[in-house]
């Protein structure tokens, strides 16, 4: 019988420091919630506003994926790898820490303020030669379009885990239906970035998120217009 859990959008923690905004999915910085604390391998969604030309300097990061998906506005990025990219909707940038990245984040507009999702996933690979890459996806609407996979050969972002992410739009009474790329290891946990779903029957509103695991597909309801990720990782953390 499969398993599952909610996560609502008002059980996120929250860091305000005024020009940066950020609410928490799980345990992160100042924010400890014993009950919050991973999904699996999925360590971190946070759902980051950084006001207009505000930003962090560099800092470090190890032995992480960090997956960064802009929702409005465009973010500046630069590392001591000598890379330095612009990130925008529909894009998703991979940095993989390994080693050891000093990288800095900042708002690329001086007049608007920049929205994006940070998502840090556990690799399966420790001490890995670090990596920057940025893909753009396309968005389409009544389908689920893979924009993350373990493979460096498809063509996708692609991080040092067994993880996928896809990300969905539909109108509202579309239906669509997931099927878990590795049913047996891994779960699915679903993100409501627009809009509210029902899976397998139960209600989703923006900005919750929603966790299955032991379960092989599930079906996804729009009950309005929505967009929404899903987080396939393996459940072993």
């Amino acid at each position: 019988m499969s398993k599952s859990i909610l996560h609502t959008a008002e059980s996120r923690g929250t860091t305000n420091q005024g020009w940066f905004h950020s609410r928490h999915t799980f345990s992160f910085g100042d924010y400890y919630n014993p009950e919050q604390m991973h999904f699996g391998e999925l360590r971190v969604i946070n759902d980051n506003i950084l006001a207009p030309g505000k930003g962090f300097g560099m800092h470090p990061h190890s032995n992480m994926e960090v997956v960064t998906i802009p929702l409005d506005g465009e973010l500046e990025y630069k590392d001591d790898m000598n890379n330095v990219a612009v990130i925008g909707k529909g894009e998703i940038q991979v940095m993989s820490a390994g080693t050891g990245v000093f990288h800095s984040e900042g708002n690329h507009n001086k007049d608007k303020s920049v929205r994006y999702l940070q998502i840090w996933i556990i690799p399966k690979i420790l001490k890995a030669k670090p990596r920057h890459e940025q893909n753009r996806y396309e968005l389409k609407n009544s389908a689920l379009v893979e924009i993350l996979s373990p493979d460096l050969h498809d063509g996708k972002a692609w991080v040092y885990q067994d993880a996928w992410i896809h990300i969905g739009k539909a109108n509202a009474e579309q239906q669509l239906n997931f099927q878990l790329k590795n049913p047996n290891i891994n779960g699915a946990y679903i993100f409501v970035i627009e809009g509210e779903i029902e899976v397998d029957e139960q209600y989703i509103k923006q900005r919750d998120g929603y966790g299955l695991w032991e379960i092989s597909n599930f079906n996804i309801i729009a009950k309005t217009d929505a967009e929404f990720l899903i987080i396939e990782v393996p459940m072993k953390a």
